[in-house]
């Protein structure tokens, strides 16, 4: 009896333990459901954040009201992602995942995975247009059309074998060359990117190329011979070594090199290459003859602090991509700086680890960085196009308050004269990279005064020459 009466107890008490228990969930439950309640209400009449969007369109240097040299276009990090083909995920059991199964996140398709920029090096052209980049992340070269933003890859282990490619240079049929450093080799496609041929003979660690079209040389840096190597780009076969090796990046005299990196061509067919170490550039002729040379070590505008990438424009200057700096400068044939653009940033026209630069038939400039990883997409105005803004602005007060003009004087009212034009031809090919306002405000930025000197030439033009007096 007494155990009887001892187990009814203990159902009593479970019954009610298990009441209060109910009453007790009952209304945190109901409170819980009308807080979530009130948090969606919150969130549906809350207006979305408008985001925040940066207008490149007026993004030139020099600033305004100087007439704008370079222009940002805008930039490109890899293919196509397209969210909407992203499968639903598959929820991973927990003896899939002691297992250590990947999960439905961790798989990919190598052929359709939309790949990225993470280490773009080396640049080239084909003639329809499109931009070729080598990734040495990645393992591929990336093939950009710039209008439809559509990319195509060249990929180690499927079309290619890789090693660490640094530099491209494109042939005028197409044929498309691949320095790889780590396997000592440069790699010939035909224009379907299908491998025809490579260059091994006395490469080391070959980075930068160059192909001249016209004398038909392979220009090859190799950097740790410190040496560029020319090879025939038909038959392929050594013709000459252009510096000194096996000094480990110790010498410093003319016509010498200290772990160069790119080398480029103008139109007379020189050679200019980017000596890293000596932080300079070197110049030669077509023959290999050293001719020329510019630049010292120095951390602002006008010096170098390990220059990398190397590019001419269809006006001759020289554009040079500082590593160091984050800082693409430009310079004309005796060293003088004319522009510059970037330093360190992730926004439009900044860089982080710059490394190379290169500039098509159509006068765009494009530069390759490392973190983040893209290529980012200039217009370079040309001195005639300059020229012809500076006359324009030049006649427009012309226009609107013509002065009187004694009788038997021509009429300017067709715009200025062909003097004028010739004048202003002459200024815009050499003056008026930088305002002189522009200039002191970006050198004050920087930490250094940029000073300048005018040189009278003749009665009908004056040419402003560069004198950079750099000043802490």
């Amino acid at each position: 009896m007494i155990g009887d009466g001892t187990n009814s107890m203990s159902k009593k008490r479970a019954a009610m333990a298990l009441l209060l228990a109910l009453l007790l969930a009952s209304p945190l439950s109901t409170f819980a459901d009308k807080n979530k309640k009130k948090k969606a209400d919150a969130n549906a009449a809350q207006p979305a954040t408008p985001k925040v969007e940066i207008d490149t369109s007026k993004l030139v240097w020099p600033s305004p009201p100087s007439i704008a040299r370079v222009r940002y276009l805008s930039y490109f990090a890899g293919e196509k992602i397209d969210t909407t083909a992203v499968p639903k995920k598959k929820k991973q059991s927990w003896m899939d995942r002691l297992a250590g199964e990947q999960g439905q996140t961790e798989k990919y398709d190598v052929k359709t995975f939309p790949f990225q920029l993470l280490g773009p090096f080396g640049m080239a052209f084909d003639s329809k247009g499109l931009v070729y980049v080598a990734d040495q992340k990645v393992g591929a070269v990336f093939i950009f059309n710039t209008e439809t933003r559509d990319v195509q890859l060249i990929r180690n282990g499927y079309e290619a074998h890789f090693g660490l490619i640094n530099g491209l240079a494109m042939d005028d049929d197409d044929r498309l060359f691949v320095s790889d450093g780590k396997l000592h080799r440069v790699l010939v496609f035909n224009s379907k990117h299908e491998v025809v041929n490579q260059i091994d003979q006395g490469l080391v660690d070959p980075v930068g190329l160059a192909i001249d079209t016209e004398n038909r040389f392979l220009y090859v840096v190799d950097t740790q011979q410190d040496q560029v190597i020319v090879f025939d780009a038909d038959t392929l076969k050594l013709i000459r070594k252009i510096g000194t090796g096996g000094k480990n990046h110790w010498l410093t005299t003319p016509g010498d090199f200290g772990a160069p990196s790119s080398v480029a061509l103008d139109k007379d067919r020189n050679v200019y290459v980017t000596d890293t170490m000596n932080n300079r550039v070197e110049i030669f002729d077509a023959d290999g003859q050293f001719i020329g040379m510019f630049g010292q070590h120095g951390d602002g505008p006008g010096y170098f602090a390990r220059p990398k990438g190397i590019a001419i424009d269809s006006d001759g200057h020289i554009w040079v991509a500082d590593a160091f700096q984050d800082r693409v400068e430009v310079f004309n044939r005796e060293g003088q700086l004319l522009t510059w653009i970037g330093g360190h940033g992730h926004y439009p026209g900044q860089f982080e680890a710059l490394v190379g630069v290169a500039i098509d038939k159509q006068g765009r400039v494009f530069t390759t960085e490392q973190y983040p990883g893209r290529m980012q997409m200039f217009q370079y105005v040309t001195d005639a196009e300059a020229a012809a803004e500076k006359a324009r602005r030049e006649a427009a007060p012309e226009k609107t308050a013509p002065p009187q003009q004694p009788s038997g004087t021509s009429s300017q009212k067709d715009g200025p004269s062909a003097e004028v034009q010739s004048s202003a031809a002459q200024q815009a090919a050499k003056s008026f990279w930088l305002s002189r306002d522009s200039q002191e405000e970006n050198g004050v930025r920087e930490g250094q005064l940029v000073q300048f000197s005018y040189l009278e030439v003749s009665q009908r033009s004056s040419v402003l020459q560069h004198m950079l007096e750099v000043c802490p």
